[in-house]
């Protein structure tokens, strides 16, 4: 029978936040596939886990995942282990659920502590839908296009950034989406734990002057709704009437149904697209 891999969430700080669940699993499975091995044996040895390690992590993600896939097929349990969190969450261990399930693997989650969502519901910003975008690219251009995609994002946005780049962050943010309410959140679950309520333009300033201490996860409130659907609205009237109708006629529509879609684009009733078709038409 094949074995099973098995993602165990770890404390991202406080390590009273470790499920029981996980602690039986880890001391259970026959290997435990660790990001950073050194790390987590101090993790491991608070809790009395003895369970051989092996590391997992960014650089070695894909020869590595071919031989633990190859351990369970021949049947050994493995559970992975980020240093801190849920494993495929910004972490390589996407790359080996993946391919289990391409190898018939089962795996199997154990729910636990998430920076992501420790820091979303701490924030107070709405959390119904929201965009997780982790750590943004270093890539200059890559940066530049996910940046103008978050300009238009109307969900709750998080974030990950560590300290030595947050200030330049901010800043980098308040100039791409203007100056919107957000969330600080630092040092998450630990003892000096901080959740602040500032705007983007006055946490670019703050972090100018102050040193940035601990991990944070920024939370950041989505473009309004009614201001993104006035922009693209805008965008639409810019474009001659006929070309934007005649977009809608190659897709196969017929004019009158043509027409409705170009009065919602534009904000506008179907009434008043034929008032000023026919006016062009009488020009």
């Amino acid at each position: 029978m094949n074995g099973r891999l098995y993602l165990c969430a770890t404390p991202i700080g406080n390590l009273e936040d470790i499920t029981l669940r996980v602690l039986r699993t880890l001391k259970e499975v026959d290997l435990i596939a660790a990001e950073d091995t050194r790390h987590s044996r101090a993790l491991l040895a608070h809790f009395d886990i003895h369970t051989p390690m092996t590391s997992y992590h960014e650089h070695n993600k894909y020869e590595k995942a071919e031989q633990l896939i190859r351990k369970m097929q021949d049947g050994t349990q493995i559970a992975l282990i980020t240093d801190a969190g849920t494993p495929a969450i910004s972490d390589p261990g996407e790359v080996l659920a993946a391919a289990c399930y391409e190898a018939g693997i089962p795996v199997t989650s154990l729910p636990g502590p998430c920076a992501c969502i420790t820091g979303l519901t701490m924030s107070g910003l709405p959390a119904r839908r929201f965009a997780f975008e982790a750590f943004l690219p270093p890539d200059k251009k890559e940066r530049r296009r996910i940046l103008e995609e978050l300009k238009k994002e109307t969900r709750t946005i998080v974030l990950y950034e560590a300290p030595h780049h947050l200030a330049d962050t901010l800043q980098e943010l308040y100039e791409s989406l203007g100056d919107r309410r957000m969330a600080l959140c630092r040092e998450l679950t630990k003892k000096y734990e901080e959740g602040i309520r500032m705007t983007l333009r006055e946490a670019a300033d703050y972090y100018q002057k102050e040193e940035p201490r601990g991990e944070f996860v920024l939370v950041i409130e989505g473009q309004n709704v009614k201001e993104a659907e006035e922009e693209k609205q805008a965008a639409f009237a810019e474009q001659p009437l006929r070309e934007h109708l005649q977009t809608y006629l190659d897709q196969g529509l017929d004019r009158k149904e043509a027409m409705r879609c170009v009065a919602k684009d534009r904000g506008c009733s179907r009434r008043e697209i034929y008032q000023a078709l026919l006016s062009e038409e009488e020009e």
